[in-house]
């Protein structure tokens, strides 16, 4: 198979992301494996093909992950033919990109359902995956696996709200590792004004009800093809947990990892999803539970491969190769 990994930009790209650990599982199984930022790509007026620098992902015996990423940014970029790779997956996170970068936020959706058009089989499917980078995706899923929720841009809708249902959590409609997540006990917060402006700079805001058991953190929850990502007969899952008084638990904000017990109400979720997500082409997908309830789906690169490896001692990323190889020979 020989496929591409699309990534903001190849130089920034780090050895402990899960697109390294994809790339190195992809590298490992004797795949033609190639790193393309989104910067690097150009459409041919005259042949009308799609080509781009690309830096060539090539594994060794007695690599670690950082020498392999390494030597994958030490390398000269190699012009390719995009038209002839069997499989695009879409790495780059968008929303990184939105503030210095606008031009380059849209590009991956958009070089994807191109690529996709022309017989690439294209992870996720482009054509959901600019609506579902977005936490307004979730609404789109039955209300008995989700927060009750609130999408605006009206200061005073969210008062309305916080009236309403009491505790809550207020973040960015489109938002990433924890950047304004602010928790809100109730009616008569007192920074309630200062939260809000802080989260509408960033656009719409999703204020959700507090789901009981958020303060012992989250579940993040890898589903493959609709169903939960495994290797070996472990489940790709884990908890993660908030550090002193921050109550967001994601890693980049400094909550910690700890193993998880995939339970009934987990397997619930998932059942209740898996139709919906293989249906909209979500390959492989991250999702957040707190409490039986699903309080986000990271859609765009989701992350914490490296969580499960610690944990485990598994490698879950060459089933998600092997599963992007059955579906690219399907496609072809």
């Amino acid at each position: 198979m020989r496929l591409a990994f699309l990534v903001n930009d190849v130089d920034t790209e780090l050895d402990e992301y899960t697109t390294t650990r994809l790339a190195r599982a992809a590298a490992r199984g004797g795949h033609e494996t190639w790193y393309v930022g989104v910067g690097d790509l150009e459409h041919g007026s005259s042949d009308g093909q799609f080509a781009a620098m690309a830096r060539a992902a090539r594994w060794k015996s007695d690599d670690t992950l950082a020498s392999f990423m390494e030597r994958i940014k030490a390398r000269d970029a190699e012009r390719i033919i995009m038209d002839d790779l069997d499989a695009l997956v879409l790495r780059n996170e968008s929303i990184d990109d939105l503030q210095e970068r606008p031009w380059a936020s849209p590009m991956g959706v958009v070089f994807g359902q191109m690529l996709a058009e022309r017989g690439v089989t294209v992870v996720n499917d482009p054509n959901t995956l600019h609506r579902a980078t977005s936490k307004l995706y979730l609404e789109e899923f039955p209300e008995k696996v989700r927060p009750r929720s609130l999408v605006t841009r009206n200061p005073e809708a969210i008062e309305r709200f916080v009236d309403e249902v009491g505790h809550c959590v207020v973040k960015p409609l489109y938002g990433a590792k924890g950047r304004n997540v602010f928790m809100i006990e109730g009616p008569g917060e007192t920074n309630l004004a200062q939260m809000t402006e802080a989260v509408l700079q960033d656009g719409y805001a999703i204020i959700q009800e507090f789901i009981d058991g958020a303060k012992d953190g989250d579940a993040r929850i890898f589903l493959l093809e609709g169903r939960i990502l495994e290797r070996d007969g472990t489940p790709a899952a884990f908890r993660r947990v908030p550090t002193g008084n921050d109550p967001r638990a994601n890693i980049s904000t400094g909550g910690r990892s700890v193993p998880l017990e995939v339970g009934e109400d987990e397997l619930g979720i998932v059942e209740a999803m898996g139709g919906k997500l293989v249906a909209d082409g979500m390959f492989l997908v991250g999702i957040d539970v707190i409490g039986g309830h699903v309080v986000e789906i990271n859609a765009e690169s989701p992350g914490g491969f490296q969580s499960i490896e610690r944990l485990y001692d598994i490698d879950i990323a060459e089933t998600v190769i092997e599963a992007l190889e059955r579906r690219a020979n399907q496609g072809s």
